[in-house]
């Protein structure tokens, strides 16, 4: 695909999560290299709102049914499409107007078995995945889907360093630990990290959690620790980095996961891990290497692995800076030059 054919971008998503945020990433880098591209979202769109002022690309925001609007993008060279719905319109564009296109499927969710999404997955280009378990998830849906594995991202967090004192001096007598992501036990299984919380406190009151975020299982998880020192709910912040920076340890619990994107971040500030092993989270963190794995719903393994590392500095430093040395394969430019070649692909 040459840099002045016309590239469209379609992500109906809700809010601004770790999707929108790779989409924005993608999209950035793109322009910097001199494509022309369109952005199509869903009428409120806040990856929309971020993406104003970027060079050579167009806003397009829709209302359901998204459908109706594809006329708008019929003279486009290829489709990107980020996310369940925007495969959908993608598949129907395809149809109408014969314009090729690729799908990026970021979560592990098992694809409904039916001939429409079939047909959506088969007829697509390329469908590109996360991790090594996405892949296995949608080859189960049909043996011919085309897919390649381009992870995620690291973001280009901004950091403040009076922002990250601050946040250290709140927490100077702590030994700070700390997880980001929706509060939504079903996926991101906060409920046993509390767990192990609990039995953290007496045994060792100054270890301490952050957790940074909102969702809809925050009123549960607030109950539960009502009785409880060493947890602190700082809510959604903008400043993310600033709070990974301040980080001692970085703890992901999660029950379904398709890569867990905000490693990579952690990663990149060269804070130590332990993470369950699902999903895609073994792409990145490697058991003993740089890092730790637990069983998935494991109070007691969570509680475990906090101590170990906690009692040990050294083999902190060992797995940060381990997982730190691969920090390269998830630059933005690495998942934009991976890209580049895909849509390249559709001329030869």
């Amino acid at each position: 695909m040459q840099k002045s054919q016309y590239l469209v971008h379609l992500n109906f998503a809700k809010g601004y999560r770790g999707g929108e945020r790779q989409t924005q990433l993608l999209i950035e880098a793109l322009s910097q290299r001199g494509y022309v591209q369109t952005i199509v979202t869903r009428e409120a769109s806040q990856l929309a709102e971020r993406l104003q002022g970027v060079k050579n690309l167009n806003i397009i925001r829709c209302s359901k049914p998204y459908v109706l609007d594809i006329h708008k993008i019929k003279n486009a060279t290829l489709i990107h499409a980020h996310e369940t719905k925007a495969a959908q319109v993608a598949y129907f564009a395809h149809l109408i107007y014969k314009i090729p296109y690729f799908i990026t499927r970021r979560v592990n969710n098992p694809i409904s078995d039916n001939f429409f999404n079939k047909n959506i997955y088969t007829k697509a280009t390329c469908t590109v995945v996360l991790s090594k378990a996405i892949q296995h998830t949608t080859l189960k849906l049909h043996k011919n889907i085309t897919t390649q594995i381009i992870p995620s991202a690291y973001t280009k967090l901004e950091l403040n360093q009076e922002k990250i004192n601050t946040i250290k001096e709140r927490f100077k007598d702590k030994f700070l630990i700390g997880h980001i992501g929706e509060l939504e036990n079903s996926d991101k299984g906060q409920y046993y990290l509390i767990e192990a919380m609990k039995k953290l406190q007496s045994e060792y009151p100054e270890i301490h959690l952050i957790l940074i975020g909102k969702g809809k299982d925050e009123g549960k998880f607030r109950e539960q620790s009502k009785e409880l020192e060493n947890i602190t709910f700082e809510g959604f912040v903008n400043n993310v980095g600033d709070y990974i920076s301040a980080l001692q340890l970085f703890v992901f619990p999660s029950l379904n996961e398709g890569l867990g994107s905000i490693l990579l971040d952690i990663i990149q500030a060269k804070v130590p891990i332990i993470a369950s092993n699902v999903g895609g989270i073994p792409d990145i963190v490697q058991h003993n290497k740089n890092g730790l794995l637990f069983p998935p719903k494991n109070t007691q393994a969570i509680y475990d692995k906090i101590i170990q590392l906690y009692n040990n500095q050294k083999l902190r430093q060992k797995f940060s800076a381990e997982a730190f040395k691969d920090i390269n394969n998830y630059s933005y430019q690495t998942m934009t030059t991976k890209y580049e070649e895909l849509y390249r692909s559709i001329n030869k």
